[in-house]
């Protein structure tokens, strides 16, 4: 099952790119994202494996599927959206080509069971990515994709260097599997794993989009096609975030886990902090957006910092806010074709040009800020709790301020678009039902998840846990 979803863009790249057609380009996407949801759920049943470096587990299959839910959404959701944008047959096609090999490389990320291997999946997600940000062909979506290759890129080859020296600490083990590197945790030399572990961290975090490292994120968000930010924010993120998981599970099997929650716990408060000073002065809605995933990055950082019945909470923030961020780009796309214009300023009375995106944008705001009931709430209030048990209140206490200006912030902008008086020259919307649809079923997912988490996933979540500190 591995082989298909990594191998089908190699077969389908020639086909669509010397065949030229809109309809064929979008039809093979639909069935590149069918087909790599109907192979996660029978790896999700059976589980799988494609020689020893590259495998399921409960802790990728997580990301997988949301991953696959997400592809889906956008998959249909992309015919739409490009009909209001004026780009060439070619340009569209490399769009396509480039967009398969993302979503490859990503699955590639997911499931490697090999350090190095994931090192050389996570640059490619960088290669493949790249010129998905610089579709609209513009003088700032150029400036974002090379400032995304080049704030990436050092990224890339510190978490290279950090995977160098713990090699050097590794001689006795001598193999860069998890499960080997796992097992022998106790025998790597602590100095060089201590060593390691802060370039990898940020390395990785450069593309999970922790602050410091962060500083490409805003643009390339902004300035992508919205499909595109869509699944930069909802799962790229996430396969960076899985990578940091991997190395923080070592860590703690060699008892050196308080000095890696130190630097995770951080970046965390950091990229809170970053997010909340930015989210008040943007006058960009995209990039907004944006911020709000540094944020929400920085929330699962500190969940997994914090420990405990933080882990499940940090895994369900990310389901929360995939579906979540997924919703709320693919609404902003449709805005920015509404309105041709990004600026918040600009933006007023949604509701009144079109009352169904008007209330998925509140509702995705609604989703993303932890508003019962959606699962961010349960979240952040396991992180919360967590926090409180373990003493840890200056925390909690610098949680809470940043987190209710981030609310604000972004509750202002929110409101501010969605009501008020519409520019009377903007005609109502005609009902488009694939640029609504697949925000719909990402909310409705979010909302069953809030009320009543399925026990298939509510155990997966603590299966995936509990293997956060387990050999096996």
């Amino acid at each position: 099952m591995i082989p298909i979803i990594l191998l089908f863009p190699v077969a389908a790249a020639p086909f669509i790119y010397f065949v030229k057609s809109r309809t064929l380009n979008h039809i093979v996407l639909i069935i590149y994202a069918l087909l790599m949801s109907t192979v996660t759920g029978i790896l999700y049943k059976n589980g799988g494996h494609w020689s020893p470096f590259l495998q399921t587990d409960p802790l990728n299959i997580v990301f997988l599927i949301i991953m696959s839910i997400l592809f889906l959404g956008v998959a249909f959701y992309n015919r739409a959206y490009f009909k209001h944008h004026d780009i060439g047959i070619k340009a569209e096609t490399e769009y396509t080509i480039f967009f398969l090999f993302f979503v490859a490389s990503m699955a590639g990320v997911l499931l490697s069971t090999h350090l190095a291997l994931m090192w050389v999946f996570i640059e490619a997600t960088t290669l493949f990515s790249a010129p998905l940000i610089y579709v609209e062909r513009s003088r700032s979506s150029l400036e974002a994709a090379w400032k995304y290759i080049f704030i990436c890129s050092i990224g890339i080859s510190l978490a290279f260097v950090g995977i160098i020296l713990l090699s050097i600490g590794t001689k006795s083990v001598d193999s860069l599997f998890f499960k080997d590197l796992y097992s022998n945790a106790k025998t790597i030399v602590p100095f060089w794993l201590k060593f390691s572990f802060p370039f990898i961290l940020i390395g990785l975090g450069t593309k999970m989009g922790l602050a410091p490292v962060h500083a490409w994120l805003p643009d390339a968000h902004s300035e992508s096609p919205s499909p595109v930010s869509a699944m930069l924010s909802g799962t790229l993120l996430n396969a960076a975030f899985l990578g940091i998981l991997r190395v923080f599970k070592l860590m703690t099997l060699a008892g050196l886990d308080y000095y890696a929650r130190t630097l995770l716990l951080v970046m965390g408060l950091l990229s809170l902090v970053v997010s909340a000073i930015f989210i008040l002065r943007t006058n960009n809605f995209k990039r907004m957006l944006a911020y709000s995933s540094i944020e929400n990055m920085g929330i699962i950082s500190l969940g997994i910092a914090t420990g405990g019945i933080a882990y499940y909470a940090s895994f369900l923030h990310v389901i929360s806010h995939s579906l979540a961020k997924g919703s709320f780009f693919l609404t902003a796309g449709n805005i920015l074709n509404r309105f041709h214009t990004k600026e918040i300023d600009k933006v007023r009375g949604i509701l009144q040009i079109d009352k169904i995106n008007g209330w998925l944008w509140i509702g995705s705001f609604a989703a993303i800020s932890g508003i019962p009931p959606f699962p961010s709430f349960i979240s952040e209030f396991l992180i919360t709790m967590e926090l409180f048990r373990g003493h840890q209140y200056i925390i909690a206490g610098i949680f809470f301020l940043v987190f209710t200006i981030i609310l604000f912030g972004m509750g202002r902008s929110v409101m501010h678009m969605a009501f008020g008086p519409a520019d009377p020259h903007l005609v109502k919307a005609s009902p488009a039902p694939m640029t609504y649809i697949p925000q719909i079923g990402f909310l409705m997912l979010a909302v069953v998840i809030g009320i009543y988490t399925p026990d298939i996933l509510n155990n997966l979540l603590k299966w995936a846990s509990a293997l956060l500190t387990d050999i096996v």
